[in-house]
């Protein structure tokens, strides 16, 4: 791994001073160091990738500076819009560097929703015109951001460089996590569970909230088919939700949802506050971090996600929740005679106990379970 604060201030040399961004794992600290280094005026963490691209596209325009923006190769899908439509040299010309995990790297076993996005990220770079290079060895880290700085600047394009694991990361993370006398997000899914019961369809969202509600329903001696692990496709969530909720509306269908998540695609609340699903219930494990790649501050703490969801017409329990006992008792009294959706941001602490399973299951097999209970007459 490279010397991280070294490389920040060599990229601040030849004319890179704003990044901005959505965190990956595999640039864990390069991230954590911008963001607890930078002032606010140079670092914006971004809703997602899309937005990203705009936020740099913006500041080239106020500085005449090359802008960086970092990413997983899973968000290049929600940052493709902007590339092709606003940056291309084919329409405004905006050059940038592309700093972007390798996640599902051919040559590195990965998890199944990472293969597909690992094969075709040099694909991708190729047919949408950008130029890009691979970092996979320390010694050479600068001397590719020079190169890519470089391009940029005689392409008037964004330039792409392609981040291989341990190389703006280590090998193994070790996060610490602050003590604040909140309930787990594993004892949240657990309250809930258990406050709503068995006749229900349960969703998690990306990270390891797939791996917590999984294991309750092992706990708890509850089917696996009736819960659905969104193990991709982060910010998604509430809207698979929505289409279960939708199909069957005999059945209570829970999600739980991250807050960086929802943040990132929020126009899903507006989507369900139009269509009134009198099912759903939408709970986000709001712990204000970006937990699974690093712990990078996320607006949870900041926006209040309930009053977003009031002004899409769901009922909601006020600003937020933070404990077991007003979860299940707020729970209970908005699912009585339940006919719209309903939605509750409860605070949770950060981290994950030590001793829970890795997420072991079958997509293909998982899908057709769900699938089969859903489908019954």
């Amino acid at each position: 791994m490279v010397n991280i604060e070294l490389l920040v201030k060599e990229l601040q040399n030849i004319g890179i001073h704003f990044f901005t961004g959505v965190p990956d794992s595999l640039l864990n600290d390069f991230c954590l160091y911008i963001t607890e280094n930078l002032p606010c005026n140079n670092h914006v963490m971004a809703a997602n990738e899309g937005n990203a691209i705009a936020i740099a596209t913006g500041n080239y325009l106020a500085t005449g500076d090359i802008p960086l923006v970092y990413m997983q190769n899973s968000g290049v899908g929600n940052s493709m819009n902007p590339l092709l439509s606003l940056t291309h040299k084919d329409v405004y010309g905006i050059p940038m560097v592309l700093v972007i995990g390798w996640r599902g790297d051919p040559s590195v076993k990965d998890h199944a929703q990472h293969k597909k996005q690992g094969e075709l990220t040099p694909v991708l770079m190729k047919d949408m015109d950008i130029p890009y290079d691979i970092l996979d060895c320390d010694e050479t880290v600068l001397s590719r951001f020079k190169w890519a700085v470089k391009t940029a600047k005689e392409i008037s394009s964004p330039v792409a460089l392609l981040v291989k694991k341990a190389i703006l990361t280590k090998k193994e993370k070790h996060q610490m996590y602050k003590e604040n006398g909140l309930m787990s997000r594993e004892e949240a899914i657990s309250v809930v569970i258990d406050t709503i019961g068995r006749d229900a369809v349960y969703l998690a969202t990306t990270g390891r909230a797939t791996r917590e509600l999984h294991e309750q329903l092992i706990m708890k001696g509850i089917s696996s088919e009736i819960e659905f692990l969104n193990v991709g496709a982060m910010g998604h969530l509430s809207s698979i939700g929505l289409g279960i909720a939708l199909a069957r509306s005999d059945k209570k269908v829970v999600v739980f949802d991250g807050d960086a998540a929802s943040i990132m695609h929020m126009g899903s609340f507006a989507t369900i506050g139009r269509y009134t699903p009198k099912n759903l219930i939408h709970i986000v494990l709001n712990n204000g971090v970006n937990e699974s790649v690093g712990g990078q501050p996320s607006p949870g703490y900041i926006v209040n996600l309930s009053g977003v969801a009031e002004s899409c017409r769901i009922k909601t329990a006020g600003r937020y929740i933070d404990n077991k006992k007003e979860l299940s008792h707020t729970l209970l009294s908005l699912i009585e005679d339940q006919d719209v959706p309903v939605f509750i941001d409860v605070h949770v602490r950060q981290g994950i106990r030590s001793d829970l399973p890795k997420l072991a299951i079958n997509h293909q097999d998982s899908k057709k379970a769900i699938q089969k209970y859903l489908t019954k007459k």
